[in-house]
């Protein structure tokens, strides 16, 4: 099982990067962060500087979307940095949220979420691809390699990571619905005439290590909002009894939800996640001593989870990458 950071963005960027360093020091296998140009910073600049100074982790958004960049910049990018330093760039994918909505836009369709995987992924592993009636390859990134991971939560969209997605990334560790999701994409995969062995499952959440369960629950309670963003779209699109396609243990607890700021988005204290009890922070987060984390991660990985990626977002960084150098991550291993 690999293990994953997720990191914001926020200024200064060293922090960010001091992080990712901190990370790979630490064992994690992955440096993931936000990609949402107006609310942080770009992270493909960030990028290149975590990747000069670390040896080993891949990184990648989690994640970019169609609709903020051109597919063949995207492409571009990943292909860039791959000649730059060996390889070392996954690319998470999903129709947008946060990067389009703060500029009013709307997340892009399933069909053009597909069209624009196949885009960057050829282009970025070497190969010529047909975009707007031209073909298109890059002369000097044939060497580059990349792979696609597709974040989901409704139906269509976990049919999509089943039929062509590198990778399966949900942004939850609710072991039911992790377990529901990762079925619906391995059925997916298997209708498409694929081995769904061949897809890599992805959990990422907040991830807190501590004593005080009141203190991290209030300090994770964002990722419950920011999930209910996705949630909420579900429920628009199918209907109050959103169950009839996901789990009823998703769709019920944003029943309370009045809206969302995303100047808050991401953010320790955010205003707009009262509807968020404290038994869904339990369920979609990884809280706890170091044994209890342990604990969940071996749920996880029995039902078939090959990375836990761990949001943090919280007042309790120094002290979680601590726990999971000296102690988690040894005996996840």
């Amino acid at each position: 099982m690999d293990f994953g950071v997720v990191l914001q963005t926020n200024p200064p960027a060293s922090r960010v990067i001091e992080l990712a360093v901190e990370a790979e020091n630490a064992g994690f296998d992955y440096v993931w962060t936000f990609d949402s140009h107006i609310l942080w910073e770009e992270p493909f600049v960030i990028y290149s500087q975590i990747l000069a100074q670390t040896k080993n982790v891949i990184v990648g958004p989690m994640v970019t979307n169609p609709a903020t960049r051109d597919w063949t910049v995207t492409a571009s990018l990943f292909a860039t940095l791959n000649e730059m330093f060996g390889n070392r760039t996954v690319c998470g994918i999903g129709r947008g949220d946060s990067a389009v909505r703060v500029a009013k836009g709307k997340p892009t369709s399933i069909a053009t979420l597909r069209e624009s995987i196949h885009v960057i992924r050829e282009l970025a592993n070497g190969r010529e691809v047909e975009y707007n009636g031209s073909q298109l390859v890059f002369p000097w990134g044939l060497s580059s390699s990349l792979e696609v991971w597709v974040a989901a939560y409704g139906p269509k969209a976990l049919a999509l990571a089943g039929e062509v997605g590198d990778g399966f990334i949900l942004q939850l560790a609710d072991v039911d619905i992790a377990k529901w999701m990762i079925t619906s994409v391995r059925e997916a995969a298997e209708k498409a005439g694929r081995d769904p062995s061949d897809i890599t499952f992805c959990v990422a959440a907040p991830a807190y290590v501590g004593d005080d369960l009141s203190h991290q629950r209030d300090q994770c309670r964002w990722f419950g909002g920011m999930v209910g963003n996705h949630v909420a779209d579900i429920v628009e699109r199918y209907g109050a009894d959103g169950s009839s396609v996901v789990p009823a243990a998703l769709t019920e607890y944003i029943k309370g939800r009045q809206g969302y700021d995303y100047k808050e988005h991401g953010r320790a204290g955010n205003t707009h996640t009262e509807f968020v009890s404290d038994d869904i922070v339990d369920r979609f987060c990884l809280l706890g001593s170091a044994s209890d984390h342990l604990a969940k991660i071996e749920e996880l990985r029995s039902i078939g989870v090959d990375q836990f990626a761990a949001y943090l977002q919280h007042d309790g960084i120094d002290q979680t990458l601590a726990a999971y150098r000296d102690v988690i991550l040894p005996a996840a291993r």
